[in-house]
């Protein structure tokens, strides 16, 4: 593959795999695609840890992560706020809502303990911590969602030599991270799993490229709905340099979903994933649920709390909604949810990552053996 981006990053095929879920991170690596680690559910030890584990089993193939440092979030501006100082802040006619819809469902909503200094979630100064620790391990990219990297993220990445990338769901957003000093733009279209603005993936690449091209030579990842390699082939014939992909990662052996909502995914169409508020306060696609109806259009909700609140409520919530539907509540399973895009329509069986791979070069290699062919003919 000629593609600049894999001189820059030492990769066979530029294939992004973002996820939770370090065997799938290292998996993807060891295949030649490039694995990158969402890093925000973790404490700075519990991040050492896993990228230690990466280390051991990439094979020396290079690997990124991915940190989540909102632009906009309730709590701008707050030094050191913590999940037990935000309880405080969440309504009892929100935690009722919470507490009843599990209940209708048989479902008993448990609270977990959480230590007193931690860290709010989407914590910017944790952030900046597991970055730290990144840098202690043989990082090729550092990578933020939701606005801006902050100065000190881009800062840090200069200093180690390290890509920095942005998420990107609008033009206006392309131009800003451009104009902050990022060097790689991750352009994701509404159809991505989780947070996502509004404009297509095959819409809102090309009118990136045309307006960031002027300006500066950055390379823009297509995002949004890719599950195959076909479609990788077609967002390069955009102009793109290669793909980020997360849903497709979801349906594989490694995952850290459940095997209920793997079983969810090969049933659900591409209308299954929906956005809602119900989850973390901001528009993010997901697979459609009891939760996301109740929350959006229930006739006595209350209506989401902003980013990072709802997240107080949704993550005691989820928890105990995998609980009880592992433990065999069949109705639970008519909660069960978790941020997919609407490439879910695609999935039909549950693979290994290392298949995913293959068979992302494989579809690859026909897409471009057909567009030649016809300029051939």
């Amino acid at each position: 593959m000629k593609s600049p981006i894999c001189d820059t990053l030492g990769i066979e095929f530029p294939l992004f795999a973002f996820s939770h879920c370090r065997d799938v991170v290292a998996a993807v690596s060891r295949a030649g695609g490039f694995g990158v680690l969402g890093a925000t559910i973790h404490s700075p030890e519990s991040l050492e840890q896993e990228l230690k584990w990466i280390d051991d089993h990439a094979g020396g193939k290079p690997y990124g992560l991915d940190v989540l440092i909102p632009e906009n979030i309730s709590t701008s501006g707050e030094s050191h706020v913590t999940w037990k100082s935000l309880e405080s802040r969440v309504s009892p006619e929100h935690r009722a809502f919470a507490r009843n819809l599990l209940a209708r469902y048989g479902i008993d909503l448990k609270a977990r303990d959480v230590s007193p200094d931690e860290p709010q979630p989407f914590d910017a100064e944790n952030a900046i911590q597991l970055l730290e620790v990144a840098f202690r391990h043989p990082i090729r990219m550092i990578a933020n969602a939701l606005g801006v990297p902050p100065k000190t993220m881009i800062d840090m990445g200069k200093a180690h030599g390290v890509p920095v990338a942005a998420l990107v769901g609008a033009k206006e957003h392309a131009l800003r991270q451009v104009a902050a000093g990022v060097d790689i733009l991750v352009v994701q279209g509404t159809e991505a799993g989780g947070h996502c603005g509004e404009v297509s993936t095959m819409v809102l690449v090309p009118e990136v490229i045309k307006a960031i091209r002027p300006i500066a030579d950055i390379p823009v990842l297509a995002a949004g709905g890719i599950m195959t390699g076909r479609q990788m082939a077609a967002c390069m014939a955009m102009g793109a340099a290669g793909v980020w992909t997360g849903s497709v990662w979801l349906a594989t052996v490694e995952s850290e979903t459940t095997e209920i909502f793997r079983e969810k995914m090969i049933a659900a169409s591409s209308r299954d994933a929906v956005r809602s508020r119900g989850r973390t306060g901001k528009p993010a696609r997901q697979l459609r649920s009891v939760w996301t109806d109740a929350w959006d259009r229930g006739p006595d909700s209350p209506g989401a709390l902003p980013m990072p609140l709802q997240s107080i409520i949704s993550r005691d919530a989820f928890a105990s909604i995998d609980q009880a539907a592992a433990a065999g509540n069949a109705q639970a399973r008519d909660l069960v949810s978790y941020f997919v895009g609407q490439g879910v329509g695609l999935v039909d069986s549950v693979k290994s990552a290392g298949a995913v791979v293959q068979e992302f070069k494989e579809d690859f290699a026909e897409a471009i053996e057909h567009l030649e062919n016809l300029v051939s003919e």
